[in-house]
């Protein structure tokens, strides 16, 4: 089986990964797991700290790696909360803090129009010259009170209005095949079949 390291301490992204790169053969190591502190994280584009968090964990791990950066831009917010997602009510925060610091920066505001972002980063080794990339959306807008139980974020504020559920509403399986994640997860795995003959 091949390992791969995610560039991650999250373990709903853990989870997430572990289900979506199963069907490769592949077993995904979480960088904690392997007691690898966290990356920096100073750039403005989700892609940049990708990048910077796979390299990182290949450099200490020896192993290919995998970083995920993504997060929540909301139309009527300029694109924040942007690669502060996990961070946007301060360094520290949790969940409930970012989901309340984004429900008053829009409170009173019509305007409700968001999407997720995920930027997938597969490199060899901390070196490699072609790092694979793989970037999907999934659009929805942002409900004031908190819908369902699962996923982590700000899904229980984020609303698929084809569906009329929130993200936290759905199935794990069923979120794994529409989401950001998954979706950047399929043209991922595509990508390493035809570049690393996985």
């Amino acid at each position: 089986m091949r390992r791969l390291v995610l560039a991650s301490g999250n373990a709903g992204k853990l989870r997430e990964f572990r289900a979506l790169l199963a069907p490769l053969g592949v077993q995904v190591i979480s960088q904690v797991e392997l007691a690898i502190a966290p990356a920096d994280e100073p750039h403005p584009t989700f892609v940049e700290n990708a990048l910077a968090k796979a390299r990182h964990a290949s450099a200490a791990s020896g192993l290919p790696a995998l970083a995920d950066d993504s997060g929540l831009s909301c139309s009527a917010l300029d694109g924040l909360p942007g690669v502060r997602s996990a961070r946007f009510a301060g360094d520290g925060a949790t969940d409930a803090d970012n989901n309340a610091e984004l429900l008053r920066r829009l409170a009173g505001v019509a305007d409700r129009r968001s999407h997720y972002t995920c930027v997938l980063v597969a490199i060899r080794a901390p070196d490699d010259p072609e790092p694979v990339i793989a970037e999907a959306r999934w659009n929805g807008q942002i409900i004031d009170v908190a819908r369902g139980s699962g996923g982590f974020g700000y899904d229980a504020h984020f609303l698929l209005p084809d569906l009329s559920k929130t993200a936290a509403e759905l199935a794990p399986d069923h979120k794994n095949r529409i989401s950001h994640r998954g979706l950047a997860m399929a043209s991922l795995a595509q990508k390493l079949a035809a570049q690393w003959s996985w």
